[in-house]
């Protein structure tokens, strides 16, 4: 149990499904770590006596969602930054994985972790290996991660085990610890197969019915690029298609990048309530091709963003993808009012916890989690203060703030950035520390 307290600002952006802008605004936290009211502060309960008030200066909104990330990979950063997807995967970081170990993968998620964090990114559905240290690195910087550990079949990879292995000791984790388990239910535990073109039918079968008897999430690239999954378009008609015939869209499962999708799939996809990561700048800096979010969107499809790894983005900032997303989604239509910054913003938040099947995160709602974002406004983006128009705002905030002035940041109620550095880690430390894995890795 920790202590209740209470949040005042100028603003906050609850990130209803209105976008809504709450001025002069109340966010309270209860001793759980819970968000209880939210909204102006002249409907705001009474406080108990005892319960402190915190003078925010500036904007509060809920923590972002990462929807698809492999942020251990800090380690690898900028490797073979102008090679396409299966090159880059199989002559560069395949190989370089296969020198990391667990200590180096927990030092890789500390870094990434406090990077999010720093941005004000919460959550992160991570899929990587080694998957005790991920949840250690995570529990030790205080952010929120849902974890689908990697299952996998490609040459190289045996070191960890068979498919079955992989798949077997996720299995016998969620059932040791639970689905969702540490202080604030940080850590969510899933299924992370990789690939339709990394692993067999039997496998991708295997995996889809081991989550559904645990109501786990499954994370699984799909249609990332052309060249990846010919095979099994040539054989199945789509990647989708063979996905949904061994039942992978039965249970939760979000869909990574989803690129090259045909109408039939996209359907598909909406039809079986299949969440998906759009990663504009992954998929940019790969070559990989641009996803079609707005018709994504419009046949209903829940649509979160996610930054994919630190090695092919390069950076872990949701709100470049925040950005990016947008612009490109008005381009496609050729119409600048497309993809507005509201929308934007609720993708990165409401968005992606929808996308993951979540319903306590992503919204400062009561009874959600009370994983909360302080934007610091004396910057230049907001010269004008928060005295200006509610569609200025957001403008502002999405479209020339970004990240920069993320000041605090609360996860379960805990604060664990403070003044734009973490409190429970030093951050150069840990950057010292993957600085000294990647010049292992080069030696």
């Amino acid at each position: 149990m920790g202590t209740p307290f209470r949040l005042r600002a100028p603003v906050a952006l609850p990130c209803d499904l209105a976008c809504s802008v709450v001025r002069d605004a109340v966010v309270d936290v209860d001793a759980d770590g819970r968000l209880g009211y939210c909204g102006p502060a002249s409907r705001a309960p009474a406080l108990p006596t005892g319960v402190p008030t915190r003078s925010c200066t500036g904007i509060l909104l809920p923590g972002l969602v990462n929807t698809h990330a492999h942020s251990a990979m800090t380690p690898l950063r900028g490797m073979g930054g102008d090679l396409p997807l299966i090159p880059w995967l199989r002559d560069v970081i395949w190989p370089a994985e296969g020198e990391l170990g667990g200590a180096d993968v927990r030092d890789g998620m500390r870094l990434g972790a406090v990077e999010m964090l720093t941005r004000g990114v919460t959550t992160s559905v991570e899929m990587y290996f080694y998957g005790e240290q991920v949840a250690d690195a995570v529990l030790e910087v205080g952010s929120r991660v849902v974890l689908t550990p990697g299952i996998i079949a490609v040459p190289g990879w045996d070191r960890l085990g068979d498919w079955r292995h992989m798949t077997a000791g996720i299995s016998a984790w969620i059932d040791a610890d639970g689905l969702r388990f540490g202080p604030g239910e940080r850590i969510e535990l899933g299924y992370g197969p990789h690939s339709a073109y990394t692993l067999p039918v039997d496998a991708l079968r295997e995996v889809a019915a081991e989550a559904r008897r645990r109501a786990a999430l499954v994370h699984i690239h799909v249609a990332e690029s052309l060249a990846e999954d010919k095979a099994q378009r040539e054989q199945y008609g789509s990647v989708p298609l063979l996905l949904d015939s061994l039942g992978v869209f039965e249970g939760r499962t979000i869909a990574a990048h989803g690129v090259h999708l045909t109408e039939g799939d996209v359907q598909l996809l909406a039809s079986a309530r299949v969440g998906l990561a759009h990663c504009p700048g992954s998929n940019a800096k790969l070559a990989s091709g641009t996803a079609r979010l707005l018709d994504l969107i419009r046949a209903g499809i829940s649509v979160g963003l996610g930054t994919d790894g630190p090695a092919s983005n390069d950076d872990l900032d949701l709100w470049e993808e925040i950005r990016l997303s947008s612009l490109l989604a008005r381009l496609s239509a050729a119409d600048a009012a497309a993809m507005p910054a509201s929308a934007g913003l609720l993708l990165a938040t409401r968005g992606g916890a929808d996308a993951i099947g979540r319903d306590d995160i992503g919204a400062l709602d009561t009874g959600r989690w009370a994983d909360i974002v302080h934007i610091d406004v004396d910057e230049p983006a907001f010269a004008a203060g928060v005295d200006v128009p509610d569609g200025q705002l957001l403008a502002n905030l999405v479209w020339a703030a970004g990240a920069r002035p993320v000041r605090d940041v609360w996860v379960a109620g805990e604060l664990v950035v403070a003044d734009g550095e973490p409190t429970r880690v030093d951050r150069r430390a840990v950057q010292h520390e993957v600085g000294r894995v990647t010049r292992r890795l080069l030696a």
